[in-house]
This record gives structure tokens, sequence and C-alpha cells, in this order.
């Protein structure tokens, strides 16, 4: 399996501001996603989803933030952000 790298630098798109506003998912969260993937997927040529699983609400759930990224823009683009309770559906 080859390693994981961590995105440090990057800027978001527009749509994902506008969804991640939307969907109440902070900017520090998607940072810590990129700084610390779990897992990260190639999706297509140049785009990949980063994502990790973290607890959130009352009671606490576990959810799975993915992260999707225009990996070959330099510096690499938020494409879109959203989190979903269906784990075992992207866990590879």
């Amino acid at each position: 399996m080859p390693s994981i790298e961590p995105i440090l630098d990057f800027v978001f798109s527009d749509h994902a501001l506008i969804e991640m506003a939307r969907r109440e998912i902070s900017q520090d969260q998607v940072r810590n996603v990129l700084a610390n993937p779990e897992q990260v997927e190639r999706i297509q040529e140049g785009r990949a989803v980063y994502q990790a699983k973290y607890n959130t609400g009352e009671p606490p759930k576990i959810y799975l933030l993915r992260v999707f990224v225009d990996i070959e823009r330099k510096p690499p683009h938020i494409v879109t952000v959203y989190r979903t309770s269906k784990i075992e559906k992207y866990w590879r």
C-alpha cells in the first residue's frame, strides 16, 4: 500500500465553501483530514478523496468526512466535502 501524503497547503473552491457552510463542516475539520488522512483513494486522473472517521453529535456518532481534492493543481484545490454515516460503503 502506498504511503499517504498529507496536504498542508491548499485552496478551497467556491463550491466547497458553499457546501461546507450548508453541511456545517468547518475549515478546521477539513484541514485535519488533509493533514492526517486515514485513507486516500484515487478516484480519477488528478483527483483523490481524503477521508477520516470522527465522532460528533449528541449522543456521539461516528461519521466519515470525505474531502475531494484536485491533487494535480498547485496548490491542490478542494472540490467538495461531505460527511456520511455510511462508512462501510466508502471504507477500503
